[in-house]
């Protein structure tokens, strides 16, 4: 099997080049690869590349990530977070392809406290979510054999994290103030990499799975409970901890500025993908203190 990556040097780029190691041959590309095209803002190079390398199965683990940033640079975010999945959606059916393309809870505008599910209605409240959602609308219009994972609040122990700066936070300052009413379930690159070597083998098998699915860690936090863990857990590890337990504050999430609007119910029910390829999702707090024993033993 020839599998095309794009985006091997981000977080889940970076798992995904060991979780696919066993299906096939990789050809793992970043936007500034020297053997082919991975910069999504050259959608004919993405295009050409494509056809030249001619792979079973296209995952795409590029995106612009930048939130707020998108903001003020929407054109670029739809570039890369829009046309460059319909780019990759067209080639694909064109010549049969698998596509696994990785979304956002950000599709959703947060409101409520039940978990989403893949068939509520979509209502991005900011140009990140609304340009996750048209490179999902394009794969799925462009009648491709594909697997679409919505996650959210994706961490890895490679690269920058919010675990990794609450620890620093933690053991240099005397209080924190810590979102409280926004909530969603920390997942790990590496689960989301598992997850699609092995939803990958089964949609091969059987092409009837092709389609939208929710995969996050099980459970539900806040970024302020999210916080107090990860330093309860350094703290018992050994890390000389400044800030004391009752000093970690819950705050609402209007307390800081952000140039774009953050969902506060980002849960979302995995059920149907559980179901569809025999799953039992770990616990968020697993992942994290996996993630939070490599780290530790590392200078932060």
């Amino acid at each position: 099997m020839k599998i095309l990556l794009f985006g091997k040097n981000g977080q889940l780029g970076w798992e995904l080049q060991r979780s696919l190691a066993p299906l096939g041959h990789i050809t793992a590309l970043d936007f500034d690869s020297q053997d082919g095209c991975g910069d999504f803002c050259n959608p004919a190079g993405i295009a050409d590349t494509v056809r030249q390398i001619s792979p079973n199965v296209i995952i795409n683990a590029a995106a612009h990530t930048a939130v707020d940033k998108a903001e003020s640079e929407s054109d670029l975010a739809h570039t890369i977070n829009a046309v460059g999945p319909s780019v990759l959606a067209q080639e694909a059916m064109q010549s049969g392809a698998w596509l696994i393309h990785y979304s956002t809870d950000y599709v959703f505008n947060g409101s409520g406290t039940q978990a989403w599910s893949e068939s509520d209605t979509p209502d991005p409240l900011n140009v990140y979510g609304k340009t996750k959602l048209a490179g999902e609308q394009a794969i799925r219009h462009s009648a491709c054999r594909h697997l679409i994972f919505r996650t959210s609040w994706v961490y890895a122990a490679r690269g920058h994290n919010f675990a990794k700066t609450i620890l620093k936070l933690a053991q240099q300052r005397d209080d924190l103030a810590v979102i409280d009413d926004q909530i969603g379930a920390p997942t790990s690159a590496e689960l989301l990499a598992d997850v699609s070597a092995h939803a990958i083998r089964m949609a091969i098998q059987n092409p009837a799975l092709t389609g939208l699915y929710h995969l996050t860690a099980n459970g539900e936090t806040s970024w302020h409970q999210y916080a107090c863990h990860v330093i309860e857990f350094a703290r018992q590890a050994g890390v000389d901890i400044k800030v004391k337990p009752d000093a970690i504050r819950a705050v609402a999430g209007s307390e800081f500025i952000t140039a774009a609007a953050r969902p506060k119910n980002s849960r979302l029910d995995t059920g149907k993908l559980q179901n569809a390829f025999g799953l039992t999702l770990p616990s968020w707090q697993s992942g994290i203190n996996r993630m939070l024993t490599e780290i530790i033993e590392k200078p932060l």
